[in-house]
């Protein structure tokens, strides 16, 4: 059976459409069309049904879709197994929105001329929810915000940024005096069920700082361009740049307000881990002060265990 059938057939189930996921293919729509005919010739089964322009799969595609899926999965770690001591196959990656924005372009950027076999999935979530993927082998690595406890020895972890904590206010309030504007000024709160929202709760906390919260999001984006507004003051990480543009706004470094880590977290026992390596040997590359000794390291301790 033709894996690219069946991959033409979950992209349809998954789009709805032919002309959608004959897009995603980068193939024309009478060609993809050809292929499930051939895959459905081939079952002896109808795998979907067309209505207007939307296409659904059938009790006969939705019973076959999840073993389709995994045979797809099946031959990519087929290849990645083959590829031996070459990066290849799909790698599966997840990020936080600030490093899909902040640093995975700049990694991909310089990844992708040297592994042209690689093929890269990336999944947008939560440090917490893409920790889960990591952990459950869903994701091969994913870049997060470092967790507050110790993560299991299947797992392994590389900081590439250490972001402190900052005031951020609209333009013309008074910084002099930090702990003054935070409680005086209405505040947005980053989200607490988040790692780096921990971060700043613990700072408060320490601080016996009371706050006038009227509002809490996990949007770090949003969140300053409320503060632009003029709508309250926060207490935010300085994650990576771009942050949003034409902000009026003003930041202020808080020296005892905790760092919060972000970095790769990644699966040892992948079988995808060539790629894996060359993932984090790369970052490695950018963003640790001793290139040399940090891209040894890294290979060496995913060697070693």
């Amino acid at each position: 059976m033709n894996t690219r059938f069946l991959e033409s057939f979950v992209a349809v189930a998954e789009c709805g459409s032919i002309a959608e996921a004959s897009r995603r293919l980068n193939l024309t729509p009478a060609a993809l069309a050809q292929r499930l005919r051939a895959l459905e010739q081939e079952l002896g089964h109808e795998l979907v049904s067309r209505v207007g322009r939307t296409v659904k799969p059938t009790a006969s595609g939705l019973a076959v879709l999840n073993h389709a899926r995994s045979l797809i999965e099946g031959v990519r770690d087929l290849r990645a197994i083959a590829g031996n001591n070459e990066p290849t196959g799909r790698l599966r990656l997840g990020a936080t929105s600030t490093a899909m924005t902040g640093l995975l372009p700049d990694i991909l950027a310089g990844l992708r001329p040297r592994y042209p076999q690689i093929e890269f999935f990336l999944c947008p979530d939560t440090s917490i929810n893409l920790y889960h993927g990591v952990l459950a082998g869903d994701l091969d690595a994913a870049v997060i915000v470092r967790p507050h406890f110790q993560v299991p020895k299947s797992m392994d972890w590389l900081t590439l940024r250490q972001e402190p904590l900052v005031l951020i206010a609209p333009d013309g309030v008074n910084m002099d005096d930090p702990h003054a504007v935070i409680s005086d000024q209405a505040f947005i709160r980053y989200d607490r069920n988040q790692w780096g929202g921990q971060i700043v709760e613990r700072y408060l906390r320490q601080n016996d700082l009371r706050v006038r919260e009227w509002l809490e999001i996990d949007a770090l984006d949003a969140i300053a361009a409320l503060v632009s507004r003029g709508l309250g003051v926060a207490i935010v990480p300085d994650w990576a740049p771009p942050w949003p543009r034409d902000l009026s706004l003003q930041k202020r470094i808080l020296p005892t307000g905790g760092i919060r880590q972000t970095g790769v977290l990644w699966n040892r026992s992948t079988v995808r881990i060539t790629a894996v390596r060359a993932f984090v040997d790369f970052c490695a590359q950018i963003f640790c002060p001793d290139t040399a000794n940090a891209t040894a390291a890294v290979a060496d301790r995913v060697r070693d265990r």
